[in-house]
């Protein structure tokens, strides 16, 4: 039986699978913010480096003015990286408007598989072992896929909005977490 996936904290275990990843996410332009910023030959370089960005809000890590405590999760299945997501622990009023509780990213192989929903399910798992009642999630209004994974676990959608400082129309969906 193959090695179910399962979210773990980013590991130098994942090293390969990760620059393999994030070459195909390059070749495909796609990916969070931050990973469309790195370049395989410098995560490569200083894969440590990297990994200690990854975890800089987790906490007990003081956080700086602007940030909120957050972590950050691999999907992995066996030695082989999946997806990524952040999970932040609180909301402060930029995320409110734009990012969430939950972001996260499969790498191009990983897509239509469903680890998208696997891997928000997991990430909700992780909210309520925080405490977390209810998450908030946003997306593009075009990522029909994202959208589906968000609904596929529950999520509500608040309404559609255009922000002054994002270039797209995003939804914005919240999950109850708190069922008692």
């Amino acid at each position: 039986m193959a090695d179910l996936p399962v979210l773990v904290r980013p590991s130098e275990l994942y090293r390969e699978s990760f620059l393999a990843a994030l070459r195909e996410q390059q070749a495909d332009g796609c990916g969070l913010e931050d990973s469309r910023a790195w370049t395989p030959a410098g995560v490569a370089a200083d894969f440590p480096a990297l990994l200690a960005h990854l975890n800089r809000f987790a906490p007990p890590a003081p956080v700086p003015e602007g940030f909120v405590p957050s972590e950050e999760r691999w999907l992995v299945r066996g030695r082989e990286y999946l997806g990524r997501v952040k999970i932040r622990h609180t909301l402060n009023d930029r995320l409110r408007q734009l990012g969430g509780h939950i972001g996260y990213e499969l790498r191009p192989a990983a897509r239509g598989q469903g680890y998208g929903k696997l891997i928000l399910a997991l990430a909700l798992d992780r909210a309520r072992e925080l405490g977390l009642p209810r998450v908030l999630l946003t997306c593009d209004v075009e990522n029909l896929g994202s959208r589906g994974v968000i609904e596929a676990n529950g999520g509500e959608c608040e309404g559609e909005f255009r922000l002054a400082f994002y270039e797209k129309p995003i939804r914005r969906y919240w999950i109850e977490l708190d069922r008692s």
